[in-house]
């Protein structure tokens, strides 16, 4: 076993236990923005990707790697970040969130991950192939935002960078209502890492450092990128079907190393469990796993291989399918959540007015 393959299982060790600790839900931010006119979440996503950005631009200026966007296939990155928005309400987590629940012991997250991989897998070389193909075929120019407009990326960086900086001074300035806490069970490191609510500012700033040092670990290894979770999950799979070793790269034990750092944490912290949905929640955590395995393979990677890496490289594919997830998750969350409740509210009122 290479030891460059073992440096995947790390950095996804260390990913899934901050993403554990630190409850880094990208579905939950995407929702709550709509419903609860929350955003804290999205502007800790802000700032993870723009750290990234930084470190990213940093190493590619010094040589450590070369970068190349590509082009854009608009219409398949539209559609399947859109499906893939829908699908992370359903399957109750993102393609990262549902891999390092799992390691909490949700079974629902863990059917979610069935249907996930399945599709992925279908995607890339079953009977959904040939669909994929098509849609990725209408390619509609150059991927990367600064060669569009004919700048350095750095001044995008710049600007991003400028803009979280408004938005962290803000945030931080805002008076704060405490919240009543436990008397700490714990002391030191242990009540700073497995007892202590993290601020998901601080949670970003920790995501965007490892999803920076996850570039050289992964071109070291011939995988020209960083953090992704689909084309890995359906990697995995293969594996497990072919039996064919040539599936086996850094991405697989990055997803790997997201279930056990993230079990690790929550065994430390007493929140591991196991915890078994009723049928209609395993169905719907099933159906949500096949639409996020097709979105995320039909965009070209989910909420973090687009969402968080492709934003920080300053591509037109990573910012329109943020946009699209967002726009997939609040439509589903208005489905799922809004127009049940407003039901609900005018069932009530009529009982009462009756």
């Amino acid at each position: 076993m290479s030891l460059g393959l073992l440096t995947g299982l790390l950095c996804g060790a260390l990913l899934g236990f901050a993403m554990q600790r630190g409850r880094f839900c990208l579905t939950g931010g995407f929702r709550d923005m709509y419903i609860a006119k929350d955003n804290r979440m999205f502007y800790a996503l802000l700032i993870a990707i723009a750290i990234q950005s930084v470190g990213v631009y940093t190493l590619i200026s010094l040589g450590v790697f070369e970068f190349s966007a590509g082009t854009i296939s608009l219409l398949a990155v539209i559609v399947g970040s859109f499906i893939f928005g829908v699908g992370i309400i359903f399957a109750g987590g993102c393609a990262t969130g549902t891999w390092y629940r799992a390691g909490e012991g949700l079974i629902g997250s863990w059917i979610a991950l069935v249907g996930y991989m399945l599709v992925a897998a279908m995607m890339r070389t079953g009977p959904l192939a040939p669909i994929s193909t098509e849609l990725k075929s209408y390619e509609v120019g150059n991927n990367s935002i600064a060669e569009t407009f004919g700048v350095s990326p750095w001044v995008f960086v710049t600007i991003l960078v400028g803009i979280v900086v408004l938005i962290v001074f803000r945030e931080l300035n805002k008076p704060r209502v405490k919240i009543p806490s436990l008397k700490p069970k714990k002391t030191g490191l242990a009540h700073i890492f497995f007892e202590k609510r993290w601020n998901p500012f601080v949670t970003a700033a920790i995501i965007g450092v490892i999803a920076t040092v996850a570039w050289p670990l992964s071109v070291a290894t011939g995988r020209i990128g960083g953090l992704g979770i689909t084309s890995p999950s359906a990697n995995l799979l293969q594996f497990f079907v072919t039996g064919d070793v040539t599936f086996i790269n850094w991405g697989v034990f990055l997803v790997l190393g997201i279930l056990l750092g993230s079990m690790f944490a929550a065994k430390m912290a007493g929140e591991f469990r196991f915890r078994m949905p009723d049928v209609k929640t395993g169905l719907n955590s099933f159906s949500g796993g096949l639409m996020m395995g097709f979105g995320a393979s039909l965009a070209g990677g989910c909420s973090i291989g687009n969402g968080l890496v492709m934003t920080a490289m300053m591509t037109w594919s990573g910012w329109i399918s943020l946009l699209f997830m967002i726009l997939g998750t609040w439509t589903a969350s208005y489905f799922v959540f809004v127009r049940p409740r407003k039901k609900a509210q005018a069932t009530r009122t009529q009982t009462v007015t009756a």
